[in-house]
């Protein structure tokens, strides 16, 4: 059963000390079928961050219950050992951060083919930013301002388990809208523009919209007969078609 929870964005340890997503983190926990699962979190995209890695262990371990290891990747993990805390795994959470750089890593290791084998053996796979758009086929991604704030956005090649372009951050970084705008035109399909403390769950071939914040939506977006289109996407309890949602 393939089981993915991709979050547009937020802070799990806000500056009031609350999550900003914990309604979409309990449903990733509820997913794995477990009362304590094995949490794996991937910070590639944040470079191993270890201020990362403590609040997600402080917020994921010691708040909601997992048994939280970590996949370093820059400095300590090779290949062999990915493989085995991969297959441990009952949720793998990956981190925000550069898009662009992680998938390049996930691929020079094969850590890619891991987390196929992953999502086809039913663990749960999510994430938020970068640890969303890498489920899709595409993301519009902010790899290059992170080290340069003048560049532009760019389009990033993803693992490809949801036919569709991902782009985070829709509503608090409104430069995304304009470059999402001009890549859609040249882009087949549709994109899914989804907001911070929003996600979206998809099991096996249904889907649904699920935030933590009433305000927080997700968006498909697309051009069609040279129109471009921004739809708000039905928040539901029901399971949706995902094959209607990512066709135009």
């Amino acid at each position: 059963m393939r089981k993915i929870v991709a979050i547009g964005g937020g802070e799990i340890v806000s500056e009031e000390g609350i999550s900003q997503t914990l309604k979409i983190d309990k449903e990733i926990i509820k997913l794995s079928g477990k009362r304590h699962p094995n949490l794996l979190f991937i910070p590639t995209a944040s470079e191993d961050s270890a201020s990362y890695c403590s609040n997600i262990n402080e917020y994921f371990g010691y708040e909601l219950g997992c048994n939280v290891n970590f996949l370093l990747l820059k400095s300590k993990d090779n290949e062999i050992i990915a493989d085995t805390k991969i297959r441990e795994a009952d949720i793998i959470y990956v981190g925000g951060g550069n898009t662009f750089k992680m998938m390049k890593k996930w691929r020079s290791i094969g850590v890619d083919r891991m987390l196929l084998n992953a999502v086809n053996r039913g663990t749960v796979i999510s994430g938020l930013s970068a640890g969303a758009i890498c489920w899709f086929r595409y993301g519009a991604s902010n790899s290059r301002k992170l080290l340069n704030p003048d560049a532009d956005m760019i389009k990033v090649t993803g693992l490809g388990f949801i036919n569709a372009v991902f782009c985070p951050h829709f509503d608090s970084e409104p430069h995304r809208e304009d470059y999402l705008r001009e890549l859609m035109r040249k882009t087949k399909g549709p994109a899914i523009a989804v907001d911070d403390c929003c996600a979206i769950e998809i099991i096996d071939d249904k889907y649904r919209i699920i935030s933590s914040v009433e305000s927080a939506n997700a968006y498909k977006v697309f051009w069609e007969s040279g129109k471009y289109h921004k739809e708000i996407i039905i928040k539901d309890r029901e399971l949706r078609d995902i094959a209607k949602l990512i066709s135009i």
